[in-house]
């Protein structure tokens, strides 16, 4: 059984070499940012837009790769859900952050 499956409740199932994969990728999308931090060869906004490029990567690679979210229509409830998810986070940080800018102009 080498390919991934689907259960009825549309979760998938890897096999070793899926996550193989993924944790071979994860481990080099962590490297590159803090190989880049150490050895300082970019500039300061180049480094932080490399670390930001590969957190984006990873979040996509587990994703795949450990919460099997592709577009099959199995897994478009998780995706849904997972949108759903990131817009409440977005809500929440954008919202405390709006807070504590209008409370720090206030008080200045």
């Amino acid at each position: 059984m080498n390919r991934t499956s689907i259960d009825s409740a549309g979760a998938g199932t890897g096999n070793i070499r899926s996550y193989t994969i993924g944790f071979t990728l994860s481990v080099v999308l962590t490297v590159i940012p803090f190989a880049l931090v150490m050895h300082g060869t970019l500039s300061r906004p180049a480094t932080i837009f490399a670390i930001f490029a590969a957190a984006i990567v990873q979040i996509l690679v587990h994703l795949y790769y450990f919460l099997h979210m592709d577009a099959s229509s199995r897994a478009r409830w998780n995706v849904l859900a997972l949108l759903f998810a990131v817009l409440i986070m977005v809500l929440i940080i954008g919202g405390t952050i709006w807070i504590m800018v209008n409370l720090n102009y206030r008080l200045s």
